[in-house]
């Protein structure tokens, strides 16, 4: 079975959020279940591309309208990630230092036209054609719908949802950019009014699957808008939950920790990463570590850090580190909280993330919206109790402590006082020996993407073609 994944995101080479570390771990587990799995994506002016070599195998133009560009496809000479990488290189459109832009219609379409225009050229084409969130939305529309691409409709497409709160709007004006199809279908291209490139997919792909089961249900009730369609299509609607790449998550190997262990020495691994921690940024090592990671937005009830924080110091003997960046309003608000154990690394920075999740005793992840969420997974496998709202994929991950085989901290709902109260649940660290019990069985919990390989390996199968 051959699958590509086509995606605008893939870790390490380009990563805005948890669709990159998806794309960037999936093909190889299923490669590891004896399917060919490789990835396309467009082809940025970054740190990776400059750094790496490739090779061109094929170029060729599009028209966009009544504009025509010059693309080549390049693949990446070293298979450093298990499977093979290629790059679809726009340079008037893709070769950007940024991945999203204001101008994000003409330079998706241009790279979905670009790969199919490449894909027709196959000697022996996909089994399977796997797309990723709104940018790559309008393949399976334009293999079903388009008459360049007829060759292509009965290749069984799938669509994954990362995120349903950005779908790819844009205008009927600009459907002149879309290759010649039967005008009497266009409805399928249109969602109140616009042209929109995740309803669209839904519509056309094969089958559709979220990031995880709750995330899938959820969706039904609040998808900014897609609410009846998804319900219309739930019949080919399905949730997988997401893995993590236990390869590269791993404190025993990881490289970018300060002391390596696994859950046979938790205790003094966790606590030679915790010691530096609280050295760097002058924290109490005697209390108790909470750390946020991520992005400092609404969606991860960032704009209630301020306040939740101030509280949370006031009444817990507790430090808190946060490493993220986002709203201007909330990282401005939380320099106005006491630096006495407090303290906050504005930006991204991967190798301080992997020591906040081997060194913190607590993960906080207040999220109003998580689809899958990854953050929690890498915490238990850094043996990091973490802190969640009962939300999406968090609410499939992790069971509340006061609940038969439970191990992290749940709340229902995101309000200061419900966070601040599941913070003050901290208090089950200072009973060590069932704390230090606790950190050993988390550490051993597995979701690794085995499982979730599998079941998407089973879904194509179920596919005809």
């Amino acid at each position: 079975m051959n699958i590509l994944h086509i995606s605008a995101e893939c870790f390490p080479i380009a990563k805005v959020g948890g669709l990159a570390d998806v794309v960037g771990a999936l093909p190889k587990y299923q490669k590891d279940l004896g399917t060919t799995a490789n990835v396309v994506m467009p082809f940025y002016n970054n740190k990776f591309t400059q750094s790496n070599t490739f090779e061109e195998i094929y170029a060729n133009y599009i028209a966009l309208g009544h504009q025509y560009y010059d693309f080549k496809v390049l693949k990446l000479t070293s298979n450093q990630f298990g499977f093979d990488l290629f790059c679809i290189d726009i340079p008037d459109l893709l070769y950007k230092e940024y991945v999203y832009s204001s101008d994000d219609t003409e330079r998706f379409l241009a790279f979905q036209i670009a790969t199919l225009d490449w894909i027709l050229t196959f000697e022996k084409q996909p089994n399977i054609i796997h797309t990723h969130d709104h940018h790559t939305g309008l393949i399976p529309f334009m293999m079903s719908q388009s008459f360049k691409y007829k060759t292509l409709k009965n290749i069984p497409t799938v669509l994954t949802i990362h995120n349903a709160q950005y779908q790819g709007w844009f205008s009927h004006e600009k459907i002149n950019l879309i290759p010649p199809f039967n005008i009497d279908n266009v409805g399928l291209l249109d969602w109140d009014g616009n042209i929109n490139s995740l309803a669209t997919a839904i519509k056309c792909a094969w089958k559709v699957t979220t990031v995880s089961p709750s995330y899938m249900e959820e969706l039904k009730i609040k998808a900014n808008g897609l609410e009846d369609l998804l319900n219309h299509e739930s019949s080919k609607c399905i949730g997988i939950l997401n893995g993590i790449d236990w390869s590269v998550w791993n404190p025993k190997t990881d490289e970018k920790l300060i002391k390596n262990y696994d859950k046979s020495n938790v205790i003094s691994g966790k606590s030679g990463n915790k010691k530096w921690l609280c050295k760097e940024y002058n924290l109490d090592v005697k209390k108790p570590l909470f750390v946020f990671i991520g992005r400092l937005v609404g969606e991860k009830g960032a704009d209630l850090f301020p306040e939740i924080f101030k509280e949370a110091l006031a009444e817990n003997n507790i430090s808190i580190l946060l490493l993220g960046s986002g709203h201007e309003k909330t990282e401005e608000a939380l320099t106005t909280i006491p630096q006495e154990n407090f303290n906050t690394f504005i930006g991204y920075d991967e190798k301080l993330a992997h020591i906040m999740y081997a060194g913190a005793d607590f993960l906080l992840m207040p999220s109003r919206v998580e689809p899958c969420g990854l953050n929690q997974m890498y915490s238990l496998r850094y043996g990091t109790v973490p802190i969640v709202n009962a939300i999406g994929g968090l609410k499939d991950t992790i069971i509340d402590i006061t609940k038969e085989n439970g191990f992290g901290v749940v709340h229902h709902g995101v309000t200061v006082e419900k966070v601040t109260s599941a913070i003050a649940k901290a208090s089950i660290y200072f009973n060590q020996k069932e704390f230090k019990t606790n950190l050993k069985n988390i550490m051993q919990i597995d979701h690794s993407w085995g499982n979730s390989a599998q079941a998407y390996v089973n879904l194509y199968k179920s596919l005809k073609n």
